[in-house]
C-alpha cells in the first residue's frame, strides 16, 4: 500500500464522546483516495460513487497522528476501485494501527458530469502495476 495522506486528530474534529467524528475520518479518506485515483488514472475528473462497509476498529483521540493508505484493487472502463485505510502512528513503539478501512469506487467524469473512459495506456499501466 501506499502512503496517500497524513492527518492529525484536532479538538475540532472530535465527537461527543470524546473520539475522532467518524464523519471526519470517513472524509479525509474520501478525499485521500479520490486524489489517489485522480493520480493513478492522470485526470483532476475523478467522484465518489461507492464506499463499500466501513469498518472503524479503534478510536481516534485529540494530537494522534493519522496516515492514510490506499491500494488499487481493480480498474474498468471509467472506474477505479481503491482498497483505504486509515491508520494511527504509535511513536512510542514506532509503529502502526489500523483504525479504519474501506473500499471505495471512483468514477472519471467529463466536464458536464457524465462517465467518460479512462486513458486505454493509463489503463494498461494500472493493471500492470496490479
Amino acid at each position: 500500500m501506499e502512503l496517500i495522506s497524513t492527518k492529525i486528530c484536532k479538538t475540532s474534529d472530535i465527537g461527543v464522546n470524546d473520539n475522532l467524528f467518524g464523519g471526519a475520518l470517513l472524509s479525509w479518506m474520501d478525499e485521500a483516495g479520490g486524489t489517489f485515483a485522480a493520480t493513478k488514472c492522470c485526470t483532476p475528473n475523478m467522484i465518489t460513487l461507492k464506499i463499500d462497509e466501513v469498518l472503524f476498529k479503534k478510536p481516534v483521540k485529540v494530537k494522534q497522528h493519522i496516515k492514510i493508505y490506499g491500494k488499487i484493487l481493480g480498474v474498468g472502463k471509467s472506474s477505479i476501485k481503491i482498497f483505504v485505510e486509515a491508520r494511527t502512528v504509535d511513536f512510542k513503539n514506532k509503529g502502526e494501527i489500523p483504525v479504519c478501512s474501506t473500499e471505495i469506487l471512483f468514477v472519471r467524469i467529463s466536464d458536464n458530469g457524465a462517465a467518460m473512459p479512462i486513458d486505454e495506456n493509463v489503463r494498461v499501466n494500472i493493471v500492470k502495476s496490479l
